[in-house]
């Protein structure tokens, strides 16, 4: 029996009322690890505001895991086209399962490492911590990837080196980050020091 089976129907608005609320989308298991790997809704909400100023903006969260600030984005910005991109097929499955309840026609999932993507497809960026996971000592949320320090270093030099070459103009959200994927042709024009949130604009 899935979860979507099991819950009662309600008007979407009623999702987003809370973090607890929303977190009512997920099983039990999945719902422990909302405080430490997913994005509270007022800190996506303050993000989208940021990437998205037009309608038919793209914008992409490199590994999006069960698809909360995907979800929270699309819902809060339905002009724009989210996307969210995570290595975890398990993960995609609950993400892809929280969009069939929310019925949200504005966000995708894609299950893949986010190095096989062209990033050009998109126009801007968010980012939550999403290598951390490599790191020696930081909480993991399974044991179903590889992980290692050498990853963490791989990963982020691979991003930066993405984003270097990204038009002027384009935008990157990063919550919970050490920035060492922000290129110096990137500007930081706000800093919220809650989760660290940061925006960035390429010059």
């Amino acid at each position: 029996m899935t979860l979507l089976s099991t819950l009662k129907p309600r008007p979407i608005d009623n999702w987003f009322k809370s973090d607890f609320q929303f977190n009512q989308l997920y099983p039990g298991d999945i719902q422990q690890l909302a405080g430490k790997h997913w994005t509270p809704l007022h800190i996506a909400q303050k993000a989208i505001q940021f990437l998205v100023t037009k309608d038919g903006t793209k914008v992409l969260d490199i590994g999006s895991g069960v698809g909360k600030f995907c979800l929270s984005a699309a819902y809060f910005k339905p002009g724009a086209f989210i996307y969210g991109i995570e290595q975890r097929g398990n993960l995609v499955d609950y993400a892809e399962e929280a969009k069939n309840i929310l019925g949200l026609p504005n966000v995708s999932f894609i299950h893949r490492n986010f190095t096989q993507l062209d990033l050009k497809q998109c126009d801007h960026f968010y980012l939550y911590n999403p290598f951390f996971e490599n790191l020696e000592g930081t909480d993991k949320i399974d044991s179903s990837i590889l992980y290692s320090e050498s990853l963490y270093d791989y990963y982020n030099h691979y991003l930066h080196l993405q984003l270097q070459e990204l038009p002027v103009g384009t935008k990157v959200a990063t919550c919970c980050s050490w920035d060492e994927e922000i290129p110096r042709n990137y500007r930081l024009v706000e800093q919220i020091s809650e989760y660290y949130l940061k925006f960035w604009i390429k010059k």
